[in-house]
């Protein structure tokens, strides 16, 4: 018996996604007891690990990733790993929990999403028709110039999305969102054009933040307990504070907005977390 031909149309099977990348965050946290229980040598080797294995230029340096303390008490440290290939994004995890200093690292909490392209980003016609609806006069010059430089930015902005390059600013925070549901605010059975206009609302309030705020937003439907992942980096602390309490009001989430626990702390080097947690003392 033959099996059933594939189409041709079709992409062979494969773990890499067919645009972006797969992301995941990681959280961890450090067992004090168990920590205190290894020996001076132990401690010191596991300090050269976690410095090793979080090293960007490290031999997995094809994966983007970034590490990050965090304040409070969800977690230590952090990491977001970003690649075609999700297991190799999962073997730095795996080597963490391998190495020396492994036995005495709880992973706290993950996140598990692929970079895309929101449907909510305009075409150069939609975003044409934005700026008729906010004042614009149609087919004047003024018009054409600003349709005619986001057409030429879009390429740029949409593989930022798709692989992005991650920011140096010091601060960052990362959340898991959802769309609501509830009855008077189901995001998923609203027509396509309202929830269009408000996302544009959304968008216009990030971009008073322009050169203080970054941000990508990844999606999780389908492979994790939340439907987005955003992490926002910041010249500022005050400005996450800012961007996200400014935002609130928007009414994509003052009405249909669902948020996690977040996550904030300070972009560090693998050698500074080892020394920040006290781990080799």
């Amino acid at each position: 018996m033959h099996a059933p031909e594939r189409p041709s149309e079709l992409p062979p099977p494969s773990t890499a996604p067919a645009e972006g990348w797969h992301c995941t965050h990681m959280f961890y946290r450090f067992n004090r007891a168990v920590l205190a229980g290894l020996t001076e040598e132990q401690r010191a080797a596991g300090a050269i690990a976690l410095a090793q294995i979080l090293d960007p230029d490290a031999e997995h340096s094809t994966i983007r990733m970034q590490c990050f303390i965090v304040s409070g008490h969800k977690a230590d440290f952090g990491t977001l790993m970003m690649d075609t290939d999700p297991l190799k994004i999962d073997g730095i995890h795996q080597r963490l929990l391998a190495s020396p200093i492994g036995a005495a690292l709880d992973a706290v909490y993950s996140f598990v999403s692929l970079t895309e392209i929101s449907e909510y980003v305009p075409s150069p016609e939609q975003y044409a028709k934005r700026l008729i609806a906010g004042g614009e006069e149609p087919d004047s010059p003024a018009l054409g110039a600003k349709v005619a430089a986001y057409e030429k930015r879009l390429p740029m902005m949409n593989a930022q999305r798709l692989t992005p390059e991650l920011p140096t600013w010091p601060a960052m925070c990362f959340y898991p969102m959802n769309k609501s549901r509830v009855v008077g605010a189901n995001w998923f059975t609203t027509p396509f054009s309202l929830r269009n206009a408000m996302m544009a609302e959304h968008a216009q309030s990030g971009m008073a933040f322009a050169g203080k705020v970054t941000q990508v937003v990844t999606v999780s439907i389908g492979l994790d307990d939340w439907e987005w992942g955003v992490t926002l980096w910041a010249r500022s602390p005050n400005y996450l504070k800012d961007i996200v309490y400014k935002m609130r009001f928007d009414e994509a989430s003052a009405k249909y907005g669902q948020f996690g626990e977040f996550y904030a702390g300070y972009l560090a080097t693998g050698d500074v977390i080892a020394r920040h947690c006290l781990v080799n003392t």
